[in-house]
């Protein structure tokens, strides 16, 4: 099915796939994420609300994305993973660091943080590329 020349398959399959990233990613590294955020266990309570808007907001992302690559021509596996990187690279971390760095946050939150949303954004732009 496609949706003025994106893929809603792919879509879907891509922020998935960027949800399942996250829970892995911080998964193994939660314990190095809550001392870089200066977080203690009594600071992070489980609530349904940040994973809404986390899967929420890889919808957004990876529709967002379908639709970079498309306007850039050919949506290859290739153009989806050298797209997304420099997304990630121009936009992402960027932002990323402007904001820790006033913030006073430590640099292994940003490290943490930004290699997340770099593995994020790759998958999704592999997963864009590969299904069209």
């Amino acid at each position: 099915m496609q949706f003025v020349g994106i893929s809603t398959v792919a879509v879907l399959v891509a922020a998935g796939a960027g949800f399942a990233v996250g829970a892995a990613w911080y998964g193994v590294l939660g314990k190095a994420w809550m001392a870089a955020a200066r977080l203690g266990p009594d600071d992070v309570r489980p609530s349904p609300g940040p994973f809404i808007i986390a899967l929420v907001a890889d919808l957004v992302m990876a529709c967002l994305l379908a639709g970079v690559i498309g306007h850039l021509g050919e949506v290859t596996l290739r153009a989806g993973v050298i797209t997304a990187s420099l997304l990630w690279l121009g936009f992402v971390i960027t932002t990323m660091a402007v904001n820790h760095a006033f913030q006073g946050a430590k640099t292994a939150l940003t490290l943490i943080d930004g290699g997340h949303w770099l593995v994020v954004l790759v998958v999704m732009g592999a997963v864009i590329g590969a299904i069209g």
